[in-house]
């Protein structure tokens, strides 16, 4: 299995060439030359696997320079009890039908956030902590991990990366616009290999810095930098692996379809089920879930992708979507477009970058339903009142990212297909709004109490690439 940039670099590389690039030279993402397509025979032995195993099958269809019992021991590392909390890794919760549900459609949560981060970021960081470190050992090399942060992305970064050896991680995040839970998180790690950059702007600024430095190959090879945001094709792939396993969960039989709403920002979690659908796995729609920063739900309405600027970026109670400027969205408008290279390079460079958006042509656009995509836009009154609402209808308390996505979930349900809504963080990430949705602070874990309180390790710097490279160059 070979890999491609969306913008037209076709030069040949295998899987773990790629997993210490990040972007492509070009600028563009990687992605597979073809997706492997999964057949009923396959679904059939599949359905049961553990966890572990069925990433190791999925992951094996995609890694072809990794020796399979070094792949398989990595898996297994990775995916077990005493990391996440269960054996089924990713359990649905049932909650019951919802009100306005036709007869026969069952709504689920799937729990991604039980790793040590409270976060669904974990179930492809941890695999990344020890693809990155089995790999640096075997080239003997080092690596400079460059990554940007909306909330979550961060902690299950460093959590992954603390103490790994040769791996160093420098983490840019908007200053101010984090949960204090989430700030706390990041900041109070101590350990040497971890550094965190507040950057005095929003998200996007902070994604557009990750991608200037990474677009700068000279400065990108000498310096061994490397990221693990989305746009990191591996982090993308070990996230394909819950979509199989939430669907062996909800249904008995491989003739069965399910949905799936998904809270979006950058792309990256609803693109990995844009993968798993054209693999072949029985996904009847993918219902993307927006807050304010509504730039995704438009696109999907209108065929317009529009970037807002910095004035434009709200700060809202789902702060890890609090982003304008997706980055994994290039992956699914480049299959969109039959795989045009040049014309994805076109609308991602000469249209978004000199005007701030592009249209896709109607005929264009017409082709988008048929990839299964569906949106909607949830506000603060919208999660406020469906926190409110999943707490007192079925005890239980979720967060603001859930439940914009619980909320978008189900305004598009379908007779017969169960709804599967991913649950992308712990409640107590986000404790201000769920106490003043509910009346009462969530639990947390016990390492995690009184986070806040301890001391924090970062840096304050402009929106400034030089600086960040300057900071990078002393550090590194």
């Amino acid at each position: 299995m070979n890999y491609l940039s969306t913008r037209g670099d076709r030069t040949p590389r295998g899987f773990s060439d790629i997993l210490l690039e990040g972007l492509a030279p070009d600028g563009g993402l990687y992605l597979p030359e073809s997706y492997p397509q999964i057949d009923h025979t396959t679904l059939t032995r599949w359905r049961g696997l553990s966890y572990a195993d069925l990433a190791f099958e999925i992951l094996s269809l995609y890694i072809a320079d990794i020796s399979a019992d070094d792949l398989r021991a990595l898996v297994q590392k990775t995916y077990t009890r005493a990391i996440f909390g269960t054996p089924e890794i990713t359990p649905l919760k049932p909650l019951d039908r919802a009100a306005n549900a036709p007869d026969g459609t069952d709504v689920y949560l799937q729990a991604l956030s039980n790793g040590p981060t409270l976060a669904f970021k974990d179930m492809a960081m941890q695999l990344l902590g020890n693809l990155f470190e089995y790999q640096l050992a075997r080239r003997g090399t080092t690596l400079n991990i460059l990554g940007a942060t909306s909330g979550d992305t961060g902690s299950a970064a460093e959590y992954a990366m603390r103490g790994k050896q040769g791996v160093n991680v420098f983490m840019l995040s908007p200053n101010g616009r984090m949960s204090p839970f989430q700030q706390a998180q990041m900041f109070s790690l101590q350990d040497a290999n971890i550094h965190n950059i507040a950057v005095d702007g929003v998200f996007d600024d902070c994604q557009d810095i990750v991608k200037a430095v990474s677009s700068d190959l000279e400065f990108k090879r000498r310096h061994r930098i490397g990221t693990v945001n989305s746009i990191n094709w591996a982090r993308l792939l070990a996230q394909v692996v819950y979509y199989f396993a939430g669907y062996f969960q909800a249904t008995r039989s491989n003739d069965q379809q399910v949905s799936f709403a998904v809270p979006s920002g950058n792309f990256g979690n609803i693109c990995a089920g844009h993968v798993a659908r054209m693999m072949g796995l029985p996904i009847h729609r993918l219902v993307l879930a927006t807050n304010e920063n509504n730039v995704l739900d438009e696109f999907f309405r209108t065929g317009t992708y529009r970037v807002r600027g910095s004035a434009e970026t709200h700060e809202t109670s789902s702060p890890s979507m609090d982003i304008s400027k997706a980055s994994n969205f290039e992956r699914f408008v480049f299959d969109l477009l039959g795989r045009d290279a040049a014309r994805t390079k076109q609308l991602f460079t000469t249209e978004v970058e000199q005007h701030g958006s592009f249209t896709v042509s109607a005929d264009e656009f017409s082709h988008a339903a048929s990839f299964g995509f569906a949106s909607g836009t949830s506000t603060h009154a919208d999660r406020l009142a469906t926190i409110r609402d999943t707490y007192r209808r079925f005890g239980v308390v979720i967060d603001t990212h859930t439940a914009d996505g619980l909320k978008v979930g189900r305004e598009h349900l379908d007779a017969g297909v169960p709804m599967l809504v991913l649950e992308t963080a712990l409640p107590a990430k986000f404790a201000e709004t769920i106490a003043l949705a509910i009346g009462i602070q969530p639990d947390r874990p016990a390492a995690m109490r009184g986070i806040e309180d301890l001391p924090k390790r970062f840096v304050v710097m402009p929106v400034d690439t030089q600086a960040v490279k300057a900071y990078l160059s002393a550090n590194v």
